[in-house]
This record gives C-alpha cells, structure tokens and sequence, in this order.
C-alpha cells in the first residue's frame, strides 16, 4: 500500500530530516509512527502528502510512483488518504453535518451521494444527533469525531492520523482509538504517528521508530520504548 525506497530528505538550509528510509506498509495494516519531536515523523508524513518532495529515493502508493508526478496529478493522489489532524482544522461556520459533506463538495460528488453516505459515516463515529451542531457545541472529543469522519466519508484506503489523541484526555483518547480500529478492521491501512506510549504499548500493533531521520526500529506487535522521549 505504501512503501519507501531509500528515501531521504534535506531541506535548503542542510538539515537532514530523513535518511534512507525504506518502509513497505502493506493493505489493512495498523501502523505506529514513533520517534521524540524533530525525529523526523512529520516529514515522512508531508512526504507521503506530496507536500514535500524527497531529495532521493522513491515513495509509492498503491503500487504507484508518487515520487516525481506533475502537480496537477497531486489532488488525484491525496484522494487515495484521508488525514486527521491534533488541531481538528474543523470549519467553525459549518455544522458537524456541512463539515463532512463539504469533504465530498469539494470533489464534486453528486448531491444524492453525499446525502446517503455522510449520516453513514457519522453513524460509524456516533455523532448522529450532533449532526446538525456546530464545532463551538461540541467537546474535543467530538471534534476529532468529525475530523474522523471528514477524514474517511470519501473511503480512502489509507488513513494518517498525526498526533490525534494529543488535545485529549485520556479517557477520550481510548475512545478515538475505538473509532480509529474499527475503521482498520473495516479494511482501511492506518499510519499513526503518536507520543501516547499507553497507547502504543497497550494496543501491540506494529511499530516503526524513527529518532534524527533514521529509521531505528520496525516491530511487530511492539512497544513505544523506553529510548524515546516525548517532548
């Protein structure tokens, strides 16, 4: 689904984000992204995105190069992931129910498909009677809810969720994690990037760590580790 041939990464003023990365994340899997802050998760996410480019190596997508594609190639290519994010980046002038819908709106889907597939998805993350609310109603809880749900209403088979239990507490946080698997055991490929250690170690999914651009550890059913510190 996604992989990583010695992909590096060096941005203008000589910092080395990554070094020769190679990673294969296979359909349906439930992937960990670990690494203390400035290890370099965020722009192999970017990378993933096409909102950076890799200096060397090559990034594949459904077994498709993504590495060096024309631009207006890129919408057609972030279709295939849906992300959620630690802020939510929700649109506080639409309702739970418009913020969804307006995933779909932008890609012109038709209107009679739109009506039938987003109280399905908010069905699938328990905000059906907060559909007609607006962001300022709702908990932060219920915000990554929605985000969840904008995130996924176009079926994207791979979903990247960036820190998103970081604004939570804990209680909330499990219940995220609740909605994230059963999203993966509907079939769809998750990449987490996360501090959360209880988390992490608890759920013993794969884990990959990456600590200055290097990619340290690949585990199945592993733990955070104690090497990295959240910060």
């Amino acid at each position: 689904m996604i992989k990583l041939m010695n992909v590096s990464k060096e941005y203008d003023n000589g910092v080395k984000a990554l070094s020769s990365i190679n990673l294969e994340i296979h359909k349906g899997e439930f992937v960990f992204l670990v690494g203390s802050s400035g290890a370099g998760k965020s722009t192999l996410i970017k990378l993933l995105l096409k909102e950076e480019e890799p200096t060397d190596g090559s990034i594949y997508l459904k077994g498709m190069d993504i590495t060096d594609v024309r631009d207006r190639r890129i919408p057609n290519i972030r279709r295939n992931i849906g992300v959620v994010f630690q802020d939510f980046r929700l649109l506080h002038n639409k309702t739970v129910y418009e913020n969804v819908a307006f995933a779909m709106e932008i890609l012109g889907t038709h209107p009679k498909e739109i009506r039938r597939r987003v109280p399905m998805i908010l069905s699938m993350v328990d905000l059906s009677r907060k559909a007609s609310h607006f962001p300022d109603q709702l908990s932060g809880g219920e915000h990554q809810r929605v985000s969840i749900a904008r995130a996924i209403v176009n079926n994207p088979p791979v979903l990247i969720a960036d820190e998103p239990t970081g604004n939570l507490d804990p209680e909330t946080a499990w219940e995220i994690m609740k909605v994230l698997t059963d999203i993966n055991n509907r079939g769809t490929t998750i990449l987490m990037a996360t501090h959360a250690k209880d988390i992490v170690d608890v759920m013993k999914k794969r884990v990959i760590a990456i600590e200055n651009g290097v990619l340290v550890r690949d585990e199945e059913k592993g733990g955070y580790g104690r090497e990295i510190q959240a910060h």
